[in-house]
């Protein structure tokens, strides 16, 4: 839709207004009944608004969604993974982007608008995964942003000729490239890194790597890669996404390295999951330290779990880390939305003036309520297009 008004809303279970669109993005915001001008007019009802969710960490072109179910088979260890995914992937037809269409509508459902996902770069596969995710989202008509971060799954330095994969994928308009353990899957931390650091300088793109690792052996790669920001020119532009050995630390040694992320602009995102430790989320929202959340994987390989819901995942995270008061309630509906803007590359991502115009309608009575009861979407609108109401798909 070229101009519309959303009326009677309730952003954040504030008092409701109207959302005047036009275009994609979000013209103004209004007392109700106060819009002048034509173009569609749409009842919200006097439900909660939220801005459309993001999903900070997702494998979109990994999944069997659509498919026959699959059994989960290999060892339950991140080198049994990627061996079982390794041997079992083409048989299975991943990536193909029918099921990359189904996951990325199942997130639409949901009510995520935007999706920063990984996708496998390696000797098997080739860039064949970047082309599978950008076919899929075009089939959806922009209907849902995708940023790709080109990722090494099977290994950086052990693989000769991924590094070369990376830097094409960079070179060809991958928004990041990412690493993965470099201690523990290549053995050889300085080299992977080296290897990272001198494409995403060279070709002006972000970088973000798996951290599997645990305790002090994770910590020495968060001091590694904090140190290598600060010598190089990727200052605000580097991810560490599970990071699990953050929490196992002692609290003196995480607040060490809050602070050297902090210094150094280093972001962080979780997929939250059960039975790790909790991570010091307060001491990074207090330095102001970027966390996403994200869906990881879904239906794939590595787990059969996932419905593609981004504020379950915030739930999960509620639980995970025992948030309990409103204000810490709240403060995990905005991880799934408005503070995840720079892990897509928005300035702003909220129910503003100049924004874009993402929205998800809830019935809940108050931003708290939406997360423990993580309701049906009643409408969700994508870049000032409907495309979702009453949990149905109009894409």
């Amino acid at each position: 839709m070229t101009h519309a008004t959303l009326t009677n809303v309730r952003p954040w279970g504030a008092e409701p207004v109207d959302i005047v669109m036009s275009g994609a993005g979000i013209d103004a915001v209004v007392p109700v009944g106060s819009a002048i001008g034509g173009g569609e007019r749409l009842d919200g009802g006097g439900l909660l608004a939220l801005p459309g969710f993001i999903n900070a960490h997702a494998h979109v072109d990994k999944s069997w969604w659509g498919q026959p179910w699959v059994a989960y088979g290999g060892e339950p260890t991140t080198q049994g993974r990627i061996a079982h995914e390794r041997a079992v992937r083409d048989r299975l037809g991943i990536p193909n982007s029918d099921s990359t269409a189904a996951v990325l509508r199942e997130f639409l459902r949901h009510g995520t608008t935007a999706v920063r996902s990984h996708v496998d770069v390696d000797l098997g596969v080739g860039l064949r995964g970047i082309e599978t995710v950008r076919e899929a989202v075009d089939a959806l008509g922009g209907a849902i942003e995708v940023e790709i971060v080109a990722f090494p799954q099977d290994g950086v330095i052990r693989r000769p000729g991924v590094l070369e994969l990376l830097d094409r994928a960079a070179s060809a308009g991958a928004t990041s490239i990412g690493g993965l353990d470099p201690a523990s899957i290549d053995r050889d931390p300085v080299a992977q890194l080296d290897g990272l650091f001198d494409i995403a300088e060279r070709r002006g793109v972000g970088l973000d790597i798996h951290l599997h690792d645990g305790g002090e052996l994770g910590a020495f790669q968060f001091e590694l890669i904090i140190d290598r920001v600060r010598r190089s020119g990727l200052h605000g532009r580097v991810t560490i996404s599970h990071g699990f050995a953050l929490g196992e630390l002692p609290a003196s040694r995480q607040q060490e390295l809050l602070d050297g992320c902090a210094e150094t602009g280093i972001a962080w995102s979780t997929v939250a999951l059960p039975r790790t430790a909790p991570l010091p989320w307060a001491g990074m929202r207090d330095r102001s330290i970027p966390l996403g959340l994200g869906t990881d994987g879904i239906r794939d390989l590595w787990s059969p779990f996932g419905d593609g819901d981004v504020l379950g995942i915030a739930l999960g995270f509620a639980r995970l880390n025992g948030l309990r008061t409103d204000e810490d309630l709240a403060h995990a509906v905005e991880l799934s939305s408005s503070r995840a803007a720079g892990f897509v590359h928005r300035r702003v991502h909220d129910l503003v003036a100049g924004a874009r115009a993402d929205i998800v309608l809830l019935d809940a009575e108050n931003v708290q309520d939406a997360l423990v009861r993580t309701p049906r979407r009643r409408l969700v609108i994508s870049g000032g297009r409907v495309v979702v109401r009453d949990g149905e798909l109009l894409v």
